[in-house]
């Protein structure tokens, strides 16, 4: 229920600005799609929740988009899209737990605009930057519609999307350098009321007695558009969106975000497995894999070894975690993700914990050897859901207490 930022499809390359430039004369503003082109947005929000007017508690919440463009039609892209929405507790060091993924594909034509089926919950925010078909200078505004989806299915068990159209305001301030280019600088804003009904919501009718009734919100936004690419740079947010329950009670989120855009290139999947199998080989690893997949490459650590019923790392593990942060420091240009497997002991809840927190603890092992900055890891836990081995046999089950570190393709 959480708003997770406002994934609208933006980024950034932070750097410090120079003076402004001169005034631009009046231009058209659009989105650019080069086909096979790949690049990944990073967006952080903090915020605090408040139920019925009471402080509740705080959050971080890390996004990551990867984002592919599998087809180009006249001025249109196809985006094939993989979200993450990572989250940790606020004020906490150490890594971000991964809590959702998403796939979503879509158009998006030269002005913003999407073409998206009704069975993606992604991106949040719809429609936003929608350029003017017109010529814009610095100074001007104009205003469009856009649009607001919810994935509410977590929180009340709804079975579709909540969409609902937003106004949204802008004003193109002007120009200023970044980084040797030049970028637009547009305020966004909007506020929305909404109802929620029963049919809309696509809520069971067994289920309605604590729903959102109505939504409230606003977003306010300065946004960095990179003219000559035609892309978005970089955004900096503040919001406050309320959700007022069939109950009576009512949910409020309020803060900030900021996101921005990474480049992305492509992972020479075949080359980098065989340079980590000499790598490991050559450092004596032991019980250690690698292998090539979709997500990206793979290092196994198979049958790692923790204090009993615990995410508390052995020694011995630690020295094996400092080699294969060597490796990994080979390729620091890469985002990583940490995965957790667990035999199955006791229940599949608590198998899910354990998996969850174990991944955690290498993560933030990880972490602490400056193998990657805290958005650079997000750990995941399997439980007992996915072994390689017999969970009947001693053998087995070693096999599938592992761990595993993907170098990600984006």
């Amino acid at each position: 229920m959480a708003k997770k930022g406002l994934i609208i499809l933006i980024g950034l390359a932070l750097l410090v600005f120079a003076p402004a430039v001169e005034q631009a004369a009046a231009e058209e503003f659009r989105f650019k799609y080069n086909y096979g082109e790949k690049y990944k947005l990073v967006t952080r929000v903090d915020e605090n929740v408040y139920i019925n007017g009471s402080f509740s508690h705080q959050a971080e919440i890390l996004n990551k988009i990867a984002v592919e463009v599998v087809e180009t039609r006249g001025e249109s892209g196809l985006l094939s899209c993989s979200f993450q929405t990572s989250e940790r507790s606020y004020g906490r060091r150490g890594s971000f737990s991964l809590s959702e993924g998403y796939k979503s594909v879509f158009w998006r034509n030269s002005v913003g605009e999407y073409d998206i089926g009704e069975e993606y919950f992604m991106p949040v925010v719809r429609d936003v930057p929608l350029f003017p078909l017109e010529d814009i200078e610095p100074g001007d505004s104009w205003v469009a519609v856009g649009e607001e989806v919810h994935d509410l299915r977590k929180s009340f068990g709804l079975n579709k999307p909540f969409r609902f159209p937003i106004s949204v305001h802008y004003n193109y301030i002007g120009d200023e350098t970044l980084d040797g280019r030049t970028v637009a600088l547009i305020n966004i804003e909007y506020n929305f009321f909404q109802a929620a009904g029963r049919q809309s919501m696509n809520q069971p009718a067994d289920n309605y007695d604590r729903v959102p009734a109505k939504i409230a919100g606003s977003s306010e936004q300065l946004y960095y558009w990179d003219k000559e690419n035609g892309r978005p740079l970089y955004y900096e947010e503040e919001f406050d969106f309320i959700f007022y329950l069939t109950s009576g009670e009512y949910v409020e989120y309020v803060g900030s975000a900021n996101g921005h855009f990474v480049e992305s290139s492509d992972l020479n999947r075949v080359k980098v497995t065989e340079e980590i199998e000499r790598a490991i080989e050559e450092s004596g690893i032991e019980g250690t894999s690698v292998k090539s997949e979709e997500e990206g490459v793979t290092i196994t650590l198979e049958n790692i070894q923790f204090l009993p019923d615990s995410p508390l790392l052995l020694d011995s593990e630690k020295t094996k975690l400092l080699l294969i942060a060597e490796i990994l420091n080979e390729y620091s240009g890469r985002d990583i993700l940490i995965t957790g497997h667990t035999a199955r002991v006791g229940t599949e809840e608590s198998s899910q914990v354990l998996s969850e927190e174990r991944a955690k603890a290498v993560a933030d092992f990880l972490l602490s050897l400056n193998v990657r900055d805290e958005t650079g890891i997000v750990s995941r836990g399997f439980g007992s859901r996915k072994p390689v081995g017999d969970n009947s046999i001693e053998a087995g089950r070693r096999l599938n207490r592992r761990v595993e570190i993907t170098i990600l393709e984006n």
